[in-house]
C-alpha cells in the first residue's frame, strides 16, 4: 500500500489525468467504431467469418508489434495466452452475432450484465446487490423495448456478456501471473504481448471450426474489399483499444478504470446512432441509463482500486 501511495504522490495531477482520459475515449470511439464499420459487411458473409478475421487481423498485428518471443519460448505463458485468446474469440463471435440481430447499443448494454456480475461480487455489500438489480432492470428493459430484437441476438449478447465475464477473469490471472514472472516497468506490454499471441493461436485453432461451419451453411462470401475492411476492424476494434486501456491502466487504480468503463455503452449509442443509423426508443435509453448506474455502483470498491493491468475491453 505503501508503495502504490509513493507511486501516486509522484504521479503528477492535471494534463496528464486529462491525458487518461482522452486515451480511453479514443479508444471507445475506436472500438465502437470498428463494429460500426463491421454491421454492414454481414450482408457479405457471415458475421462468426468478421469475428473470426477481426481476430486473427488483431492477433498478427499485435504479434508484429510486439514480437513476443518470451511467450512462445514459456509453456505455460503460451498456454495461458491460448485459454485467453479462445475466450476473447468466442466473445468477439457472440457479439458480432448479436449485432446482426439487434441495435449496436442495445447489445453492449445487455453484454455489460458479465463485468457488471463479476466486479459486483467482489464489491459484494449494499452497492453490489444495487449493481446487479441495476443491470437486471436495465438488460430487461433494453432487450424487451426492441422490436426489431429478437432471442436470437438477445441469447448471443447475454452469451457475449458470460464470456466477457470469463475474459476479465481469465485476463487478470494471465496479466498477473505475467507481471510476477517478468516484472519491470512497461508491463502494460506483457499483456498485450500475450493477446496478441492468444489471439493469432486461436484464430489458427478456431479456423476449422469457423470456416468450415460458414462454408457449409453457404454464407462465406469474401472479397479483398471485405477482408481490407475486416483488417481495418481489427485495427480498430482489437489492437488500438486494447493497446491504449493497457497504458491507461498503468496510470491509474482497476477501480477508477472501472468507473470509465460507464461510457461504453454511451458511446456505443452514439456511434450506433451516427455510423448505422440506430437510433434508440426512451425505453431503450432509461435501460442503458440503468446498466450505466449499475457499471458506477460496482466500480465504488477500495479493493478494486490497485493499480494494475486487469483486461476489460469487451467484444
Amino acid at each position: 500500500m505503501r508503495a502504490l501511495t509513493s507511486r501516486s504522490s509522484r504521479r503528477p495531477s492535471g494534463d496528464p489525468v486529462r491525458f487518461v482520459w482522452v486515451l480511453f475515449v479514443v479508444s471507445a470511439v475506436c472500438q465502437y467504431l470498428g463494429a460500426g464499420i463491421a454491421v454492414p459487411l454481414f450482408d457479405h458473409t457471415d458475421p462468426a467469418v468478421i469475428a473470426w478475421l477481426r481476430t486473427v487481423t488483431g492477433g498478427i498485428v499485435l504479434v508484429a508489434i510486439t514480437r513476443p518471443v518470451w511467450v512462445v519460448r514459456d509453456r505455460r505463458r503460451l498456454l495461458r495466452a491460448t485459454m485467453f485468446g479462445l475466450v476473447t474469440t468466442g466473445m468477439n463471435v457472440a457479439f458480432y452475432l448479436a449485432i446482426s440481430d439487434i441495435d449496436l447499443g442495445v447489445a453492449v448494454a445487455i453484454e455489460f450484465i458479465g463485468p457488471t456480475a463479476v466486479a459486483a461480487v467482489s464489491t459484494r455489500g449494499p452497492r453490489g446487490v444495487a449493481a446487479i438489480v441495476a443491470v437486471v432492470a436495465g438488460v430487461v428493459l433494453a432487450s424487451g423495448a426492441s422490436p426489431s430484437g429478437s432471442v436470437f441476438g438477445l441469447s448471443f449478447a447475454i452469451l457475449a456478456g458470460v464470456l466477457w465475464a470469463g475474459y476479465i477473469v481469465l485476463g487478470a490471472r494471465v496479466s498477473g501471473a505475467t507481471a510476477t514472472e517478468q516484472g519491470g516497468p512497461r508491463r502494460w506490454r506483457t499483456g498485450v504481448e500475450d493477446l496478441g499471441v492468444g489471439l493469432a493461436v486461436a484464430g489458427l485453432l478456431s479456423a476449422p471450426v469457423v470456416l468450415g461451419v460458414s462454408e457449409i451453411t453457404g454464407s462465406v462470401g469474401l472479397s479483398v474489399g471485405v477482408v481490407a475492411a475486416v483488417a481495418a476492424v481489427g485495427v480498430l476494434s482489437s489492437v488500438i483499444p486494447y493497446v491504449l486501456d493497457q497504458v491507461v491502466l498503468t496510470r491509474i487504480g482497476r477501480g477508477r478504470f472501472a468507473l470509465m468503463l460507464a461510457l461504453l455503452p454511451a458511446t456505443a449509442v452514439l456511434v450506433g446512432a451516427v455510423v448505422l443509423a440506430q437510433v434508440p426508443t426512451i425505453t431503450e435509453l432509461v435501460g442503458i441509463a440503468l446498466v450505466i448506474v449499475a457499471i458506477t455502483l460496482s466500480a465504488g470498491t477500495d479493493r478494486a482500486d490497485e493499480v494494475g493491468s486487469a483486461p476489460a475491453v469487451p467484444g
